[in-house]
């Protein structure tokens, strides 16, 4: 790890726009099909520098600043539009986003790897990211779908499910899950009776429920975005008959959706990127007091991803964009002191003494390969309107 280099107040930083303060993109789709998710996402988000900034410990004379931008989730020419903006206009030196996989990987490719602008998404999740050209500028903290894809099928195979008919949003993190879980699950001896996509936006599902029920299975995954085609997918099956039982991958978990359709939906079941232990119960701590909701999805990598982007600054000793993507997976893994949700402020310190940290955050960040998440996953049963706990896989 490079030693730190002391800036002073009057230094001038690379990318911000003023000598003080250091704007940091927050890149999510406030509008568009997971709306109902993306501000608790940049609530956490914003918490973690919100720590860093009170602690006092971060180079000295700073302030990171977070900007907000919107992704829209599927529009990739208005989240490029968008992240040029923040950086012409606002001058970030990062970004905490994108949020879905398309306009995450369009976002890079267009405006980040060009700009030499790094990206930490908590949310991108397909497995074509893992190969994207990126100059070393791209990293996630939720695992790639790769992993999901197998973790869904385990657990229809778990519970002796062995034929399903599958639905995905048309896109690149629908497509992405829906291959990777269909090679799993036949790997493993099930049957795919159909896979077919779904477009979001629409007023009516019956000709995409009809197709699907044709083909038959003992349950529906559902593979989209819960506050668009995926409800809509899910609400046609409910009022046709034609499932009662559906099978959600992590874009189909909201609050949203249990609140208008959870009544109807017992005995459904699905996977979330999650985990669980001293981090864990540490960020729901930290969220409570400061009254953001941290139980609702992608809110631990959120906060996750915007701190690992402040503590990779300060391992390199100055608040640029160069020294983000060279230290970031150096304050992510071992070795170092372990550092849990609320202990930024002792993380910077150890840093300015040239120490090392190991930062586990709330997600239990471990970063692998190319820099995207190992993971675990909370499988969960839809059980009187809410929620269920199974386990952690």
């Amino acid at each position: 790890m490079k030693k730190l280099l002391l800036a002073s107040a009057a230094s001038i930083v690379a990318g911000a726009a003023a000598a003080e303060d250091v704007p940091i993109g927050i890149i999510l789709g406030f509008t568009g099909p997971i709306e109902s998710l993306t501000p608790m996402m940049a609530e956490s988000a914003e918490l973690a520098l919100q720590e860093v900034n009170e602690s006092g410990n971060f180079l000295e004379g700073h302030t990171l600043v977070p900007v907000r931008a919107d992704s829209t989730c599927i529009d990739s020419a208005a989240a490029t539009a968008a992240a040029e903006r923040l950086i012409t206009d606002e001058g970030i030196v990062a970004i905490m986003g994108a949020d879905c996989s398309g306009v995450t990987g369009a976002i890079l490719s267009n405006v980040a790897v060009p700009n030499g602008i790094p990206m930490v998404s908590p949310s991108a999740t397909s497995p074509a990211l893992s190969t994207a050209e990126d100059n070393g500028l791209f990293f996630r903290t939720a695992p790639s779908d790769a992993r999901q894809g197998a973790v869904i099928a385990n657990i229809l195979m778990d519970r002796d499910i062995e034929e399903v008919a599958v639905t995905y949003t048309n896109n690149d993190y629908g497509k992405g899950l829906a291959d990777s879980f269909q090679a799993s699950y036949e790997e493993m001896g099930g049957t795919v009776t159909l896979s077919a996509p779904h477009e979001d936006g629409k007023a009516d599902y019956s000709a995409e429920v009809g197709a699907l029920a044709s083909a038959g299975g003992e349950a529906l995954a559902v593979f989209g975005y819960s506050d668009q085609g995926g409800k809509g997918i899910i609400q046609s099956s409910l009022d046709t008959g034609a499932f009662d039982t559906f099978v959600m991958g992590d874009g189909m978990y909201g609050d949203a959706l249990l609140a208008d359709l959870g009544q109807f939906m017992e005995g459904s079941f699905g996977a979330v990127p999650w985990s669980q232990g001293e981090g864990t119960e540490a960020f729901s701590e930290i969220t409570a007091a400061a009254g953001v909701n941290g139980e609702s999805s992608f809110t631990r990598e959120s906060y996750d991803a915007a701190a690992l982007i402040a503590l990779a600054m300060m391992a390199g000793g100055e608040a640029t964009s160069q020294a983000v993507a060279d230290n970031l997976m150096d304050v992510a893994n071992a070795p170092g002191e372990e550092i849990l949700p609320g202990e930024l402020g002792r993380a910077l310190e150890i840093l300015a003494e040239g120490g090392e940290v190991d930062y586990v955050g709330a997600s239990n960040v471990e970063l692998i390969g190319p820099g995207e998440a190992a993971g675990t996953y909370r499988e969960y049963n839809v059980t009187d309107g809410d929620y269920e706990t199974v386990q952690f896989r």
